[in-house]
């Protein structure tokens, strides 16, 4: 029997006879990046993004057939707190010639 426990937005769950604590995080630590030049790759989007707070994931969404990036991707951070100062600090701003538009990523 497992035991969830929710503090702050972040699920805790108990597993007897273990009692090890697995995190499940809430959406508002995971970014939609917007606009992102189709030369931007998830190594650069994680060194921008990393100077933030420790990240998750980085992910930038690609086309199946041709590879090619489709001009946006998420950023997954540890915490919210660091979520918040990314999108504070980084909306509007230029990376790879272009402005992106960053926002909290929907809840599936």
């Amino acid at each position: 029997m497992n035991i969830m426990l929710a503090v702050n937005g972040v699920c805790r769950f108990l597993s007897p006879p273990l009692f090890r604590w697995m995190a499940c995080r809430h959406s508002s630590s995971k970014l939609f990046v917007g606009g992102l030049s189709y030369d931007t790759n998830e190594p650069v989007l994680k060194e921008v993004f990393e100077q933030h707070g420790e990240l998750i994931e980085v992910k930038v969404i690609c086309d199946h057939k041709s590879g090619r990036s489709k001009g946006y991707g998420f950023v997954h951070f540890i915490s919210e707190d660091s979520a918040s100062k990314a999108l504070a600090e980084m909306d509007g701003q230029v990376l790879d010639g272009r402005n992106i538009r960053i926002q909290y990523a929907n809840k599936k």
